[in-house]
């Protein structure tokens, strides 16, 4: 069939769909409109058409608009602008709804779950909240961000969902051209800059009352963490002499808090598969004797029988999810509970379906908005045997 980039059409928006975009039709063909709200009549343009059933476009007029429609914060929020925030042109009200109803169908679709779902908002508001932001320079020297779905760099002099002491700190001065940069602003409100390959420098930052050393990951929302930490240990339900596992554990945030539940005479294994993280985790928990800190992959070393069998396994994988073959592996070694820390909707449905099988279930969720003006939200379930 002739490609329809390029082309341009009127279209009724349908329900918002994973990804930052709505659903429409047109010919017999499934739309994905960004920049466009649920009800709306829009021009699309076509942006991308690989052929068969679907292609994307941009709302690039808004002929009858929703309610919940509002200028964005951004000026290059826009069609063709950056690809970085996706629901600008909506009111955080209905951003949080939209990611509820992508929430509630992707469980519902993937894993036969049906139950209702309501997205929290974070202390601070949607704006200014990014702590830790990745950027692209051009080849002039000047730092941005990908356009949508492309590695067109667009330049930027600020970003509002950006922290001060992040964006504001880099674009005031040239760059090398076309390389990276890596920003972060810890909790003593120091700014660390990596460029390109060169490895992050260590950030300090504060979470459950302990001192953190971070060169890696870290959430970027500056609530999240606590807030993650402390439902995580509530949900897990241990007591003094149980095991525990954090998979996926990062520099040991959530191992510490198990680490606490479970008392000196339990245990924690703490698996991470970037070694430069485990080693931060090893030093960042070395009080806790109970918790062994394992560098390696969590498959490999689940295959490998390490640990003694846990009540509980808290899972925090990475967004493609943690995938059958770990599910296996935890459900074979008899956890009762998971504690599962979701950044993908659609990998914790999948994963939800494969724990199913195995006769757990999805008994509580609760869903946060730590990524404002983006489709990204953050989910944490508790599935029981």
């Amino acid at each position: 069939m002739t490609s329809w980039k390029g082309r341009r059409f009127e279209v009724t928006v349908g329900p918002v769909a994973h990804g930052g975009h709505c659903v429409a039709r047109h010919e017999g063909r499934v739309v994905f409109v960004r920049h466009a709200l649920p009800g709306e009549r829009v021009v699309a343009a076509v942006t991308e058409d690989r052929g068969g059933s679907f292609c994307r476009a941009d709302a690039v007029s808004v002929l009858s608009a929703s309610p919940d429609r509002v200028v964005p914060a951004c000026p290059v929020a826009v069609p063709g602008g950056c690809g970085g925030c996706d629901w600008q042109h909506a009111t955080w009200d209905a951003q949080r709804a939209l990611k509820a109803a992508v929430v509630a169908e992707q469980l519902s679709r993937l894993a036969g779950v049906t139950m209702p779902v309501e997205v929290e908002a974070l202390p601070g508001g949607p704006l200014n909240w990014r702590t830790r932001v990745r950027m692209t320079v051009d080849g002039e020297g000047r730092p941005g961000f990908f356009a949508h779905r492309s590695h067109r760099v667009v330049p930027v002099d600020d970003c509002p969902i950006a922290a001060p002491g992040t964006v504001d700190e880099v674009v005031s001065r040239p760059w090398p051209p076309d390389s990276s940069l890596t920003i972060a602003v810890d909790a003593t409100a120091r700014t660390h800059v990596a460029v390109g390959d060169a490895p992050d420098e260590v950030a300090v930052e504060r979470a459950v009352r302990r001192e953190w050393r971070v060169s890696g990951f870290w959430q970027a929302h500056p609530d999240a963490a606590d807030l993650y930490a402390e439902l995580v240990g509530e949900w897990a339900g241990l007591s003094e002499g149980e095991s525990a596992w954090d998979l996926y554990a990062g520099v040991g945030l959530f191992a510490a808090v198990l680490a606490t539940r479970v008392g000196p005479s339990g245990s924690v294994m703490a698996v991470e598969s970037h070694r430069p993280a485990a080693v931060e985790a090893a030093g960042n928990l070395s009080d806790l004797p109970q918790v062994r800190v394992l560098a390696g992959r969590v498959e490999a070393v689940l295959r490998a029988g390490e640990g003694p069998d846990p009540s509980v396994v808290v899972l925090d994988p990475p967004r493609k999810g943690a995938g059958r073959q770990v599910v296996d592996a935890i459900a074979a070694r008899g956890a009762a509970r998971v504690v599962y820390v979701a950044c993908d909707p659609a990998a914790l449905a999948r994963d939800v379906a494969t724990f199913h099988g195995h006769g757990y279930s999805l008994t509580r969720l609760r869903a946060f908005d730590a990524f404002p003006m983006t489709h990204h939200v953050e989910c944490v379930a508790l599935l029981e045997r």
